[in-house]
């Protein structure tokens, strides 16, 4: 018998399918909550808003559309992660009741910009909270920075604060989700993505055999343009975020790109409300669940 993690990393590398980003955290909270229908006058505490959005999740998780079928996976909140669904932990519901590989946001926001990037803000007790996740059933964990210009040594900078804390992350046999997502209005987007991936083949190609790793990447300006890290043998999957584009827009560009699956957040739960019917939920959850299954088919 294989292993949960084993049963989950054969799952990532063979089937088809894409990430669900589930993991809007305290900053970005308030704007999902609005875009599902719910204001800011509707909670009157950070407590009661991570029990709203929590329902939120809950409704996408639970429903008969969201499954391991077409969702290979799904990243999660702190938060969330510690709470449950249907009396079960979050994560575990994930993979034992829908057959979803649960991720875990670990990285605790970002710094001020600084040579065109935002690094991530330092993460405490990382190594807690990765052994607590492990527990969980917990595959792997996402972690954000952002490039705004086209600047090499924040490039430079930004990729290796990603891979270094990687590196615990894998210590822990964890998979890392790498994200340095690069800013779709970005004036030197371009530019930025030819420092970007050059910068990531570099630090791919210093990675022992026995390591593997995960990238969640703006979708290029050029189709095609991250096939050496698709390729690449230390790279299980290379997911995409939209990144503010809309689902139709992100769904075009992810299916320019073969190899390359989605991991929306925003773009998944476009047109979802509070105040749908079931009926109406599960309709348009079915809608966007399908369509973004088929761009990351390609």
């Amino acid at each position: 018998m294989m292993s949960a993690f084993q049963q989950q990393l054969e799952k990532m590398r063979t089937q088809t399918g894409f990430i669900a980003a589930l993991d809007q955290s305290g900053g970005s909270t308030p704007k999902a909550l609005k875009l599902y229908g719910i204001d800011e006058n509707a909670y009157s505490n950070e407590e009661e808003m991570f029990d709203l959005v929590h329902e939120m999740r809950t409704r996408i998780i639970t429903n008969a559309s969201f499954t391991g079928a077409r969702v290979l996976g799904a990243i999660l909140f702190e938060n969330t992660m510690d709470r449950m669904i249907e009396g079960i932990p979050s994560s575990r519901f994930l993979w034992q009741k829908k057959s979803v590989v649960p991720f875990l946001k670990v990285d605790k926001g970002l710094q001020q910009e600084n040579d065109g990037v935002q690094l991530m803000k330092d993460i405490p007790k990382l190594g807690e909270l990765l052994d607590r996740a492990k527990e969980m059933d917990v595959f792997g964990t996402k972690m954000r920075s952002v490039i705004k210009h086209a600047n090499e040594m924040g490039i430079a900078a930004i990729v290796e604060q990603q891979f270094f804390v990687a590196e615990e992350i894998m210590a822990k046999g964890l998979i890392p989700i790498i994200e340095p997502e690069i800013d779709i209005n970005s004036p030197t987007k371009s530019e930025a993505e030819a420092l970007l991936k050059s910068q990531i083949l570099n630090r791919l190609n210093t990675l022992d055999e026995t390591k593997s790793v995960m990238l969640k990447l703006t979708l290029p300006d050029a189709p095609d343009f991250y096939r050496e890290c698709i390729e690449h043998p230390r790279v299980i999957k290379v997911v995409a975020l939209s990144g503010g584009y809309s689902r139709a827009d992100a769904n075009i560009k992810v299916a320019e790109n073969p190899g390359i699956i989605a991991s929306f957040s925003r773009a998944l739960t476009e047109g979802l409300s509070h105040q749908q019917s079931d009926e109406a939920f599960t309709q348009l959850l079915e809608g966007a669940i399908e369509s973004i299954y088929r761009a990351s088919s390609t």
